[in-house]
């Protein structure tokens, strides 16, 4: 396939809009059905592998959260991004863990950056900040400087 061609039409009930831009191909989804699309497209379309899992802060704009999931088909070397809208009262959305084992550290490296929430997730916990940090750094309204600190209470023992 010639950078130009673009990725073959991909048909299913949740997927809300279809873009192609610079040879890349990116599906809307309902976050409702997330879960039962990426089945389809593991087994269907034969995007095995899930490179990555991010997220965008559109603060103030509502909906104000995208989960983004990057996939990888190497049977037909194509790659897709897919994109779940999500409000900002309502940041939750099914994990595709039971898909793509490799979503577990995606999935929690997104909570714990930008507080979205990954309904059965097996073990959603931080992972890059500490347990107790109140927060989430890579929301757009978390303090630009983080939170100020004493260090001078810090025992070094």
């Amino acid at each position: 396939m010639s950078a130009g061609e673009g990725i073959n039409v991909i048909q299913h009930d949740a997927i809300l809009e279809t873009r192609e831009a610079f040879g890349e191909t990116t599906l809307i989804a309902d976050p409702a059905r997330i879960v039962h699309l990426c089945r389809h497209l593991k087994a269907e379309e034969k995007f095995v592998r899930l490179s990555a899992v991010t997220a965008v802060d559109w603060h103030p704009a509502e909906p104000r959260f995208e989960v983004i999931y990057h996939l990888h088909s190497i049977e037909n070397n194509r790659r897709l991004r897919l994109k779940c809208r999500l409000p900002e009262n309502d940041a939750v959305i099914d994990s595709v863990y039971e898909v793509w084992r490799g979503a577990d550290w995606y999935e929690r490296e997104v909570f714990d950056m930008f507080g979205i929430r990954f309904r059965n997730h097996p073990n959603l916990v931080r992972i890059l900040m500490p347990i107790d940090w109140d927060g989430h750094p890579l929301r757009k309204d978390y303090p630009v400087h983080g939170h100020k600190y004493d260090y001078s209470q810090e025992s070094h023992g």
